[in-house]
């Protein structure tokens, strides 16, 4: 399962504002395997029902503690005005 939000998302009570949550969010959930420094989920569920059935693609790298997990870049649905654009997650094990 994959899931990005805003920094910080407030609830809200009208359907034009929770409609508008949407923007700020990138999930997806499916079996996944790896291939080197690829991670390949095959997506079975997602916010965009165009990744449904696709196969999504990200790098990673293990450093010790840390594991960064990289997406490719690519033109995202909710800002295409943007360009090409990528994220980058890094996570650390606490000692």
């Amino acid at each position: 399962m994959f899931v990005i939000t805003a920094d910080d998302p407030k609830p809200q009570i009208n359907h034009k504002r929770r409609a508008a949550l949407l923007s700020t969010l990138i999930a997806y959930i499916g079996r996944y395997r790896l291939e080197g420094d690829r991670w390949i989920t095959n997506v079975e569920g997602a916010w965009n029902p165009e990744w449904v059935a696709s196969e999504q693609e990200g790098f990673f790298r293990l450093d010790g503690n840390r594991l960064e997990v990289a997406a490719p870049w690519r033109i995202m649905p909710h800002w295409p005005e943007k360009g090409l654009t990528r994220s980058v997650l890094t996570f650390e094990r606490p000692e």
